[in-house]
């Protein structure tokens, strides 16, 4: 008689029982073109990724590019990431909600002050990029949708790091052991002042101002970012001290539609 199967005996062994070679490809195939700005070709993307298989990659594509994942560009054969990535995560994240409220907000600012902003949330132990608003004036400066930053050193990353809940900017903080006392002591004082505003660790011309954005649970959700550019033609409209003013009621305003805790 064959013996039945215990309820330990259907059980997998490891996690690693379980395989799926096709749908593993084709995060691969995500994961590589998101480092290609421009795109790559059927036959780079197989080279890249080791395919011995011509036929198997060209499935796997072209039921991406029908399913709306992936682009090909006529002119070129090459294959890009299409937004419906970036679509699918905020319809899948609380950053969802985050972006239906700030949105209309952000526009309201950047018409405010002449100055284009974006959001910053923790990815991780990064900071991503995942909202922006350009600037209406003659010149603007943006950061692009999708930009990965340091979550520690940079404006928005002290922001981060100062209102987050404690275990998560801990966590991040701890992958930083080399972290220098004054920047710990600067993340502190970011904490006390509530915002932060510091020249551009990459840009020159360029102050960064950033104010907490607040969830439901009074800590920050990500960051409302202003990279502040000086003119210098006498044009300049709003000045940065009074652009910050503008950057702070703006940040709450997107924190009470997010159900803040009221202070």
């Amino acid at each position: 008689m064959a013996r039945s199967s215990t309820r330990d005996d259907a059980q997998p062994k490891s996690q690693n029982t379980y395989s799926a070679p096709a749908l593993e490809k084709g995060f691969n195939v995500i994961e590589l073109l998101a480092t290609a700005p421009d795109g790559l070709t059927l036959s780079e993307i197989a080279a890249r990724l080791g395919f011995n298989s011509m036929s198997e990659i060209f499935r796997i594509i072209i039921v991406m590019e029908r399913r709306g994942w992936l682009a090909k560009n006529p002119d070129t054969d090459r294959y890009t990431v299409t937004h419906k990535v970036l679509e699918t995560v905020f319809r899948a994240l609380p950053t969802h909600e985050l972006s239906l409220v700030a949105a209309p907000l952000m526009l309201e600012l950047a018409h405010a002050i002449q100055q284009s902003c974006h959001v910053v949330v923790l990815n991780g132990a990064k900071g991503l990029v995942i909202m922006r608003q350009e600037s209406p004036g003659p010149t603007a400066f943006v950061v692009k949708r999708g930009v990965t930053i340091d979550a520690v050193r940079t404006c928005s990353g002290h922001v981060l790091m100062a209102f987050s809940e404690p275990s998560t900017a801990a966590r991040v903080l701890a992958q930083n052991p080399a972290l220098p006392d004054e920047e710990r002591a600067r993340i502190e004082k970011v904490r006390a002042q509530g915002y932060e505003m510091m020249p551009s660790i990459r840009t020159r011309g360029v102050t960064d101002m950033a104010c907490p954005i607040i969830g439901l649970d009074g800590y920050a959700v990500g960051t409302l970012t202003v990279p502040f550019l000086e003119l210098i033609d006498g044009s300049q409209q709003v000045t940065r001290k009074a652009a910050l003013e503008v950057l702070k009621t703006y940040a709450a305003r997107i924190s009470q539609g997010l159900g803040a805790p009221v202070k």
